[in-house]
């Protein structure tokens, strides 16, 4: 397969990812016996996002072969990918997942979710944080985006 990002968005990628405090990881989950129409598209996406700098780590799985790492992180579609962050040794999971191939506008979003989870740090303000912080009942969101 040809490379999926050009020379443009490589460099501004590199520029990005300078600014990268703590060290990310991409769990990728693929399958290689599901009927998956872009598994090996995001595999090679992602694979080419974290060869642009150290801070960020590709691990990939299969979803049935590795189904304890699976449920461990809640993914159950493919291609499925979470991002989490390092502290020392441990694993700190922000509850990121993506389904589906990060392409289009959703890339905005695979990057901002590296940057975010690099740095820590949402980006919200001390009154969406209060607001958050005064919840009573967990809560379950999920953000569904559709290329039309």
């Amino acid at each position: 397969m040809s490379q999926m990002l050009d020379d443009g968005i490589t460099r501004q990628l590199k520029d990005l990812f300078a600014d990268l405090d703590q060290d990310v990881e991409i769990l990728y989950f693929g399958s290689q016996t599901q009927n998956c129409q872009f598994c090996k598209e995001t595999q090679q996406l992602l694979e080419e996002v974290s060869g642009l700098t150290e801070k960020v780590a590709l691990h990939v799985y299969d979803i049935d072969d590795d189904r304890e790492i699976a449920e461990k992180y809640t993914v159950d579609k493919v291609p499925g990918f979470v991002i989490v962050g390092r502290e020392g040794n441990d694993i700190v999971d922000y509850g990121i997942r993506f389904y589906g191939i990060p392409s289009g506008h959703e890339f905005t979003s695979l990057v901002t979710g590296l940057m975010m989870v690099s740095k820590g740090d949402s980006g919200l303000s001390d009154d969406g944080r209060a607001f958050l912080a005064g919840l009573k009942q967990p809560v379950h969101l999920q953000v569904y985006v559709t290329p039309t």
